[in-house]
């Protein structure tokens, strides 16, 4: 049995993090599914500026919807869901099969409203609604903003992706958010059962500090965080709290470790998924790191529920003059500006092929 079939049967699920055109048309997503168990997939702007500018498999859709007087985000989203749909149609069985634990492709709304927690609630529902798949989440940031948004979306029953994600603490305010929409939704007498995951950025702590910090702790932040927050994960599951709403027949949030990809070329190409091995989560990976587990990777034991040694190990880079919570704030700054400046580099992009359409071969696969 591959690697990635020993993980399915773990209870992890392994979604790709990625899609394109040709993900699609070639047929690659759906070798995934049958030779990877992949069972879902992650989107985000950045993936979708490099699938658009990477060839000229949309060249054709960005043209005719132009001529149909759609331009910038509302053409943007056109193509997204065109993408996304089909994705979702591929997973519907595993969704199906799974009570709707599984199965899930996910869906951004813009960047551009990441301090606009009324405008986020509103594009979500309009998203979620244009795609007609149940197995479709829409991705919102988990910032101070966006919480409210969470909260508000669930109740709407509107199935969220948490995004943005860098520590424990956010972790648990993202939880908190959905865990009060599914209450809301319980005390005014509706269905509980409304999708979710938590997703958490594990690479990027490693990439932030990789420079400032001695040889042996180079590359062990983001897993000590990602520990951290799977205790907090575990803890919430067995809570009084969550055990009222599950009878009620809600699901649970699932965790989703994100930037898994190894960015060190002196760290194993599998590092984040053979160390983030865990029943009841999900890893998003690039297809470079997908194949790469597919081929080498090892099961080599899962991850404790009370943390193991991840105190011990943020202690040794508090000593090392690392501060994880100014940190984990600075990150996920970063990482709204960055998905910022992807969709602006995305929105002008498409802009110039509606005006002046490339030719090109056709899109490699490409990821964040």
């Amino acid at each position: 049995m591959k690697p990635t079939g020993q993980l399915h049967d773990l209870g992890q699920s392994i979604w790709l993090d990625n899609i394109t055109r040709g993900l699609l048309t070639h047929g690659t997503l759906q070798r995934y599914i049958d030779e990877f168990s992949v069972t879902g997939l992650t989107s985000n702007p950045t993936i979708f500026d490099k699938a658009i500018q990477e060839g000229g498999l949309y060249d054709a859709a960005i043209q005719r919807l132009t001529a149909e007087g759609k331009s910038g985000e509302a053409l943007f989203f056109e193509l997204a869901i065109e993408d996304l749909t089909r994705a979702a149609d591929l997973f519907r069985p595993v969704h199906d099969s799974t009570g709707g634990i599984d199965g899930w492709v996910s869906l951004e709304v813009s960047p551009l409203l990441a301090g606009d927690t009324a405008g986020t609630i509103s594009a979500a529902a309009r998203l979620h609604h244009a795609a007609q798949r149940p197995n479709l989440f829409i991705k919102i940031p988990g910032t101070e903003q966006g919480i409210p948004a969470i909260e508000a979306s669930i109740f709407a029953g509107v199935p969220v992706n948490v995004t943005l994600l860098f520590s424990r603490e956010q972790y648990i305010d993202a939880a908190q958010a959905y865990l009060r929409g599914i209450e809301r939704r319980i005390a005014a007498g509706l269905d509980p059962r409304v999708g979710s995951v938590a997703s958490i950025f594990v690479s990027r702590w490693d990439v932030a500090v990789k420079d400032k910090v001695p040889p042996p702790l180079r590359n062990r932040l983001g897993i000590a965080i990602a520990e951290r927050a799977y205790q907090a994960y575990r803890n919430l599951l067995a809570s009084p709290r969550w055990q009222h709403v599950a009878a009620a027949g809600a699901r649970p949030q699932r965790l989703l470790w994100a930037s898994t990809g190894t960015k060190d070329p002196a760290a194993a190409d599998t590092l984040y998924v053979e160390s983030l091995a865990a029943p009841d989560t999900i890893n998003t990976v690039p297809d470079k790191t997908l194949q790469a587990f597919a081929d080498h990777g090892e099961l080599r034991g899962v991850l404790p529920i009370d943390g193991g040694d991840a105190e011990d190990v943020l202690a040794q880079f508090a000593r090392a003059g690392v501060d994880d919570v100014a940190l984990a704030a600075q990150l996920q700054r970063e990482g709204a500006q960055a998905f910022d400046q992807s969709w602006k580099d995305l929105i002008g992009r498409i802009d110039g092929k509606s005006t002046a359409p490339e030719k090109g071969n056709p899109t490699r696969e490409g990821h964040s």
